[in-house]
């Protein structure tokens, strides 16, 4: 039997309460409330005790996450962990913790706040909350830097072994991950592509942390040092842009194309790795993801299949096909036109 429907005036206003939610959420995680639910349940006072929290106010804001699933509370008014709230574990398998974290830091809400004046401008608001363009905020603010890159991390590790086992990297000699971070998704090409060779390339300081040595590869990966605004290393069968182009505006995402149709081998391929947003009004999380971005970062947007095409025409290449993953991303393959 289909669940009963939400009555429209009801979805109106849990909708408005929703940013009450995030920042119960928020707080749950920062307080790392839930690694000490790891023995057992517990009661408010005696977790509040243990996370420096006041009793009353901590039990309030379980008891509300407990109503959605995230903790549940017992008739002694003990709270234990969940399936969702496991999750928030620092040491879980697939922990969400800093995800959770990033998610709800003020680089995304305080714009979200501005949103109006942005749809009425068309001009993004977080330069002028922030003083700077949301990378040049990162790259200034060490804890804002910290929490976004850890958080990412945290997302980034959920879905790159589903979305490397969906694309055949077997029969590519060599693949480069654009501005592939510390390596996570490169590493699951690898594993799952005995035969490949790997390029991590990006900034030195982004290397100095990357993951490809600890995993076993060093033989099998070189680390470059670059910056996809002027060039990507040559050479390679695949160029693999995984969270990049959603950051930037199309005029933008056009050079880094063109730096990766230059690069590649004869036969390469261009593997655009973000959502795609479906048409209709069905719910998809590229859209949620896609206003976070008309929020924050000037010209960053999620894209249809149609706005990719156009891009990869742009930039002397032919959008061949897109390959849905078990993730929220799908994998845009383009060839040289």
């Amino acid at each position: 039997m289909a669940a009963p429907s939400v009555h429209p005036a009801q979805l109106i206003v849990d909708l408005g309460f929703g940013f009450i939610l995030s920042g119960a959420l928020a707080t749950a995680a920062e307080l790392g409330v839930a690694d000490h639910l790891e023995q057992g349940p517990k009661s408010a006072a005696l977790l509040a005790e243990a996370v420096g929290a006041d009793a009353a106010a901590l039990y309030r804001v379980l008891r509300l996450l407990a109503s959605a699933g995230v903790f549940s509370e017992d008739d002694a008014g003990n709270f234990a962990l969940t399936p969702a709230s496991d999750l928030l574990r620092t040491r879980a398998p697939g922990s969400l913790r800093s995800a959770v974290l990033m998610l709800t830091q003020d680089i995304f809400w305080a714009p979200t706040g501005a949103l109006t004046q942005t749809v009425r401008t068309g001009k993004n608001a977080f330069e002028s909350i922030f003083g700077k363009p949301f990378f040049d905020h990162l790259a200034s603010n060490a804890s804002a830097g910290a929490t976004f890159h850890r958080g990412m991390s945290s997302l980034s590790d959920l879905e790159n072994g589903p979305i490397a086992r969906s694309y055949d990297f077997s029969a590519c000699r060599q693949v480069v991950d654009v501005g592939g971070g510390h390596g996570g998704f490169l590493i699951e090409v690898l594993q799952s592509a005995p035969p490949v060779r790997g390029v991590l390339f990006d900034h030195r300081h982004v290397l100095d942390e990357a993951r490809i040595a600890a995993a076993g590869f060093s033989e099998r990966c070189e680390l470059v040092e670059g910056d996809f605004f002027q060039s990507v290393p040559p050479g390679a069968d695949a160029y693999v842009l995984k969270r990049i182009l959603h950051d930037w505006s199309d005029d933008v995402c056009v050079d880094i194309l063109r730096h990766c149709r230059r690069a590649m081998a004869e036969g390469g391929r261009v593997l655009v790795v973000d959502t795609v947003i479906p048409p209709g009004s069905a719910p998809h999380g590229g859209k949620v993801l896609d206003v976070m971005m008309l929020a924050s970062l000037p010209g960053g947007r999620e894209r249809t299949e149609e706005d990719l095409r156009k891009l990869f025409a742009r930039a002397g290449l032919r959008l061949s096909r897109v390959i849905p993953t078990p993730a929220a991303l799908s994998i845009t393959e383009a060839v040289a036109a």
